[in-house]
Order: C-alpha cells, then sequence, then structure tokens
C-alpha cells in the first residue's frame, strides 16, 4: 500500500495538533482555576482560597507564545547557513518536526507580492497584541464563573462580531443567508448562556469534595461569567480584523506571527502588572502582583500547570495560524469548533459540570449557524451565484497572488 504524501500527512498532523493542544489548553486553565493556594486543610471548603489570577494567566500564555519566537530565531539562522552549504534531501523523505514546519512556512515564502515585515513595521503587530491581551484577561476572569465548556461555547460568539466589524471596516459585503447565520449563531450563544444560568457550575469547593449546591436556583456569579466572556469577544474580533489588515499588505510566517505577538504580549502584561497593583491591588486580590506571584510559585501544582499551558498555548496557536495558511480560515474555524465538543466531554466525564439538554440545544444551534456562516454546510436558500462569491472571501490569510484581497480569518 503506498505511502500518504507528505503533504496530506503534514495537513492530517496539523489538525490534530490543533485539537489536542487546544483541549489541553482550556481544560488545564480550568484545571490551574481550581488549585488550593490558601487555607487549604481548613475543614470548611468554603473559606479555602483557590487560584483567581486572570492577568498571571495571561502573562502565562504570552510566555508560551514568546517561545515560539525562538523557533523562528532558529529557522533563520538555518536558513543562513543553508545559503552557504548544498544540503542534500532526506533518503527517506522522513517527515519530523523541522520538515512539518518547513512546508507549512515554504508556502509563505511564495507571497512576494507583498512587503516583508521587518525592522519598525513589525510592531504593527502590538495593536493586535493589545487586543488579545486585553480580550485573554476579561475571559480568565470568566472562566473563574462558568465551566469549561460553556466558557468555550460562548467564544463561538467571536463570529458575530468579527462579521460585522468586516462589514464596516474590511468592506466584506455580507448576503442574506450570512446574516441569517449570524442570527442562528446569536440564538445559539443566547441559549448556551441561559444553560449556564439555569444549571450554574460547580465552585471548586464542591468539585474538590466539598458541600453541594445542586439546589441553588441562580447564581449572579454565572451572569458575570457569561457577560465578561462575551464582552471579550469584541477584543478577539478587533485583534482577527486588525490582524487581517495587517496581513494584507505584509507577509509573514506563522512562527514568527505567533512570536512577535507573544513577545509583545509578554512586554505589555509585565509593564501593566505594577500598574494593576498600584491602583487596584490594595481592593481585588487578583490585580495584587507579590500576591499573584506567591499563588503562582508557592503551590507546584500552580506552576506545573501553568508550563504545561504555555506548551499548549504556544503549539495551540502555531498550529491555527499554519492550518490558516496552508487550508483556510473556514478549517480552522471548523475544527475549533470541534475542539468546543471535546471539551465539553472532558469536562462531564471529569465530573466538573452537569448534562444538560438546554446546552445541546444552544450548542447545536451554533454550530450550525456558524458552518452556515463558513459555508462548510450549504445553505438552501442561497443561489449557486451567491455561494460562489462567498466561497471567494473564504479564502486563506496566507495564499498566493490571485486571491490575496479575499482572504479572512474567522
Amino acid at each position: 500500500m503506498p505511502a500518504a504524501p507528505v503533504h496530506t500527512t503534514t495537513t492530517l498532523l496539523l489538525v490534530v495538533g490543533m485539537l489536542v493542544s487546544g483541549v489541553c489548553n482550556t481544560i488545564l486553565n480550568k484545571y490551574q482555576d481550581m488549585q488550593c493556594v490558601e487555607f487549604c486543610d481548613d475543614p470548611d471548603p468554603t473559606k479555602r482560597r483557590y487560584f483567581e489570577q486572570p492577568v498571571w494567566q495571561t502573562l502565562n500564555m504570552f510566555v508560551g507564545e514568546t517561545a515560539v519566537l525562538f523557533v523562528h530565531l532558529y529557522q533563520v539562522y538555518r536558513h543562513r547557513r543553508q545559503s552557504y552549504e548544498a544540503i542534500p534531501p532526506s533518503a527517506n523523505n522522513q517527515l519530523d518536526a523541522a520538515q512539518l514546519i518547513d512546508d507549512v512556512d515554504h508556502e509563505v515564502d511564495k507571497q512576494k507580492h507583498r512587503e516583508p515585515l521587518v525592522g519598525r513595521k513589525t510592531l504593527l503587530f502590538w495593536i493586535p497584541t493589545l487586543c488579545d491581551m486585553t480580550a485573554t484577561t476579561i475571559m480568565n476572569v470568566g472562566l473563574l464563573f462558568t465551566s469549561a465548556s460553556i466558557y468555550q461555547m460562548l467564544r463561538g460568539a467571536v463570529v458575530i462580531f468579527t462579521g460585522i466589524f468586516s462589514y464596516f471596516f474590511l468592506n466584506r459585503r455580507l448576503r442574506l443567508f450570512e446574516w441569517v447565520a449570524l442570527g442562528m449563531v446569536v440564538t445559539g450563544v443566547a441559549i448556551v448562556g441561559l444553560s449556564s444560568l439555569i444549571f450554574p457550575q460547580k465552585k471548586p469547593s464542591e468539585t474538590n469534595g466539598g458541600i453541594d449546591s445542586t439546589d441553588e436556583a441562580f447564581d449572579i456569579m454565572s451572569l458575570v461569567g457569561v457577560v465578561l466572556v462575551l464582552g471579550a469577544q469584541l477584543f478577539t474580533a478587533s485583534q482577527f480584523v486588525i490582524e487581517e489588515k495587517i496581513l494584507r499588505r505584509y507577509h509573514v510566517t506563522p512562527v514568527k506571527a505567533v512570536g512577535l505577538e507573544g513577545s509583545f504580549g509578554l512586554v505589555s502584561v509585565l509593564g501593566a502588572l505594577p500598574l494593576l497593583h498600584v491602583f487596584f491591588g490594595k481592593h481585588h486580590e487578583s490585580f495584587d502582583m507579590e500576591q499573584g506571584f506567591h499563588d503562582f510559585f508557592d503551590v507546584p501544582t500552580v506552576w506545573k500547570t501553568g508550563i504545561a499551558i504555555a506548551i499548549s498555548i504556544a503549539f495551540f496557536n502555531w498550529f491555527g495560524l499554519a492550518i490558516t495558511s496552508r487550508i483556510s480560515a473556514t478549517a480552522r474555524s471548523t475544527i475549533d469548533t470541534c475542539r468546543t465538543l471535546f471539551i465539553w466531554m472532558v469536562s462531564l466525564y471529569l465530573g466538573w459540570e452537569q448534562f444538560s439538554w438546554i446546552q445541546v440545544i444552544g450548542f447545536a444551534v451554533l454550530v450550525t449557524g456558524t458552518f452556515y456562516f463558513n459555508g462548510v454546510i450549504r445553505y438552501p436558500f442561497a443561489s449557486d451565484e451567491e455561494l460562489e462569491r462567498a466561497e471567494t472571501e473564504h479564502a486563506p490569510l496566507l495564499q498566493d497572488d490571485r486571491n490575496s484581497f479575499n482572504e479572512s480569518r474567522d
């Protein structure tokens, strides 16, 4: 039986890698939130203090992304050496990690029509990085009050704001069936949010063997969590649109893009920590820089989980950008939707949340709307001409000259 083509194998590895790293990232973040950091021996679980440091979790994320920059620097070094030495091809055509990276980046190298993103121009990536930093911090706060699956499903609302922002700022014309799809996403998100209010998540003290509060009818903090996660999607959508603006003019490899955002984000969060400590630290422990440092590094489970989170986010971001450049933004959005399903299954298996048919219905409506919007499912009332025009707008972010104007990131 002939071996699968290298390009097919690479694509499969990218898809599996994005799913695994994405599921691990969300589950690990929630697991970190559930770790006790003080008064852990108190017989009353409600008096124990758990890890609630969203800013430090954002810093953790950017540390992982910054690590990718070293991979980019190694690539630059190796390519310079190759310009002086002739390196024979592998006799076995073996697919290793370096070849996987190069296979994707060679596709990006074909973009000779765009300006290289070098020098001071790289600072443009600081703008979407600030959006990412704000969105991630707000979502980390929201994750404290919502379950991992609800959190991930609510993040699906980003397609709503991305579609609207693309209409106003990228001159993308949304057709009737796309507006209908966005309406379905809104409906699905509303149902999922309702599920979170009717069946609020278990608190860490309950999940870790404490009291049972299944009789609690309404939890105001669940509503706060839903609002925070949804509000953060405004910043995430802004990040996507700004990145698309940049990538329409400049060409950059996925490894370099992730590394730049990581390093800029790391500097930004380190600069923001003292300011947050001065203005908010006395009133909120989550912004107390010294308390956050001890919470993170004094508890082995927390910092070990932090290392795992940094590794998973580095791989997830690179896999995502690589899929966008190699296949399409639609494929990336579809895979990310599947990630939500796996996160839900893992959360149910671990006993972190209870099964809810309302959540199932909301998720189904949300996924259907997303698939219609991305063209994964054919909208029954749209003409062939409308569908064909819509497909041209769902092209890879990083692609050749022919479709450079129609690239998009969902």
